[in-house]
């Protein structure tokens, strides 16, 4: 440390004190900075884990967010109007086609197909007295008792008779329809919904909704692929060229049903540049509801000669994507070499490299920070400790 010389003085002055900290000051930091140059020249080559490469095959797919939907789904509304007296279902439930959900009123039409049949009744009676009439004169027209004008009159009240009851029987029918519609049934099997009037309500027919009930199983999913994806998958998608469509629920677990695609949109939205896509999966524990959010995967066959390695070992540059590679350089050292390649999709935590690497590449996976291009590097197998090289043993001894 350099020795401060100062003049003698009975009473050293502040300024003093403050020339002999700044002076001690400097003199610790150069000897900081020889210090910490010390380490440089030691020779040391980085420690860098690497991942053997090899070819592989992986399955050309694409994800998207969907939403799932009701195979089918339908609006539950009265044929008849009237007061609703009873709810026959517990909303929420399952229910199975045909089963009776809503009571209305059913004696006004009780009374309307009583009156229908009475109608019924007395024009049939009609029918027989016209008949009969129509037979009597049928004999004084051969005896030409009467002339063929009268006998043509009865003849015409028979006929008219008959389609009179003919209208009357379908009145009765109509009345009995009426009435068998007082009992409001679901035309499918699925889950109902929540009740929308009370009991005691007045409802009109064809237009009050009552409640809906959705067909889960099979069940639908609707989602959609960029112009992008579907060229990755191979063009447009039909169900032809889908192998399957799987799904990933929102907790991460995938459905264990495989599903297919029951319908494709035969062009692109212009609005959205996507294709409007559509799969059917069996749902038969009910474990899907609709309006759920899920993830499709879809599946169109594999890519072969492919390599995975970790997202983290892919860097990207001004040209792109390039990967770090342990070899050797001319001199015979082991190096770190910049690589580009051409990245796919993503397969789970690994990218899908199409091109820029071949079989037994080491390819760097960490210390990526620190690597540079053409700077010797100590290459071991990923998750195993480095090894020291000897020529560096011996320098740090």
């Amino acid at each position: 440390m350099p020795t401060l010389f100062l003049k003698h003085s009975s009473k050293p002055s502040f300024s003093h004190y403050l020339m002999i900290c700044a002076v001690t000051s400097l003199g610790l930091v150069a000897c900081g900075k020889k210090e910490e140059a010390a380490p440089q020249g030691t020779g040391m080559v980085m420690p860098v884990s690497v991942i053997s490469v090899k070819s592989t095959s992986v399955p050309i797919t694409a994800e998207a967010v969907a939403q799932t939907e009701g195979a089918k789904e339908v609006e539950i509304r009265p044929r008849v109007g009237g007061i609703l007296l009873k709810r026959m279902y517990d909303e929420g439930a399952s229910v199975k086609a045909g089963q009776t959900m809503f009571l209305i009123d059913p004696a006004p039409y009780q009374i309307t197909l009583q009156q229908a049949k009475a109608a019924y009744s007395a024009q049939q009676a009609r029918v027989e007295q016209a008949a009969r009439e129509e037979s009597r004169l049928r004999g004084l027209l051969a005896s030409q008792s009467i002339s063929q004008r009268e006998y043509d009159n009865a003849a015409s009240d028979k006929a008219t008779s008959v389609a009179n009851l003919q209208q009357a029987l379908a009145n009765v029918k109509e009345a009995e329809l009426n009435l068998s519609y007082t009992n409001v049934t679901s035309p499918l099997t699925g889950i109902s919904g929540r009740f929308q009037f009370s009991e005691g309500a007045l409802v009109a027919p064809n237009t009050s909704l009552l409640t809906t009930v959705s067909q889960i199983s099979p069940i639908w999913v609707r989602f959609s692929l960029s112009d992008s994806e579907i060229k990755q998958l191979g063009g447009h998608l039909t169900e032809k060229n889908v192998k399957d469509v799987s799904l990933v629920l929102q907790d991460g677990t995938v459905f264990k049903q495989k599903g297919k695609l029951n319908f494709s949109a035969s062009q692109i939205d212009p609005k959205l540049g996507t294709q409007q896509l559509r799969a059917t999966f069996e749902n038969s524990e009910h474990q899907l509801l609709p309006g759920q959010f899920v993830r499709a995967k879809i599946s169109t066959g594999e890519r072969n000669g492919v390599f995975l390695i970790p997202q983290t070992s892919v860097l990207t540059g001004d040209q792109g994507k390039f990967v770090f590679i342990a070899d050797k350089d001319k001199d015979g050292k082991v190096v770190a070499v910049v690589r580009p390649i051409k990245e796919g999709s993503w397969l789970g935590s690994d990218w899908v490299v199409i091109e820029g690497l071949k079989d037994g590449d080491q390819v760097i996976a960490d210390n990526l920070i620190k690597v540079r291009p053409g700077a010797p590097v100590n290459p071991h197998p990923l998750g195993t400790a480095a090894e020291m090289p000897a020529a560096n043993f011996a320098k740090a001894k």
